[in-house]
């Protein structure tokens, strides 16, 4: 029933192992994001969360891109921790790659976080760039993530009442 129920919400064309990849940073991880994979898992959606799905010792970053790959739906959880971390900012680029090319579900959830925080990168996301900036050779790499963040930010999302 759930998988059925999970196929109707989560259509797709591309073929798929995950209904869910969550994209969050560790600042939510044992609070929100928890829950959230809980909620997930027991209502019947297989949901691919890093620390569970990674075998220690592999290398994260093409296991991300293939997991992001196999998943029907996105849910990224912007905290103000959010933009500090690289491979967050990584993986929002290659979500919102897989949703230009394969009916990819994007659902933005904002976290003690203004959805215009995220569009502008003002607050903590403002600091966090500031620091990425410093580093030179992020120069390619923070112009995706800031064109990642403002179009994320455009989608309808779900905030946590502010």
């Amino acid at each position: 029933m759930a998988l059925a129920l999970a196929t109707t919400i989560f259509p797709n064309t591309c073929p798929t192992s995950y209904h869910v990849f969550l994209s969050f940073s560790g600042d939510t991880r044992k609070t929100f994001t928890d829950h959230l994979y809980t909620a997930f898992v027991n209502s019947g959606f297989r949901t691919f969360r890093d620390d569970d799905e990674l075998p220690r010792g592999q290398d994260i970053k093409p296991e991300l891109r293939k997991a992001i790959e196999q998943s029907q739906s996105s849910v990224i959880v912007f905290s103000k921790d959010y933009a500090s971390s690289g491979w967050c900012l990584d993986e929002l680029v290659m979500i919102m790659e897989r949703k230009r090319t394969c009916d990819h579900i994007v659902l933005p959830v904002f976290y003690d976080v203004d959805p215009s925080q995220v569009r502008k990168q003002t607050g903590s996301l403002a600091k966090a760039f500031a620091r990425h900036e410093r580093n030179h050779s992020l120069k390619d790499k923070v112009k995706r993530w800031r064109v990642a963040l403002t179009e994320v930010a455009d989608l309808a999302g779900m905030g946590n009442g502010r």
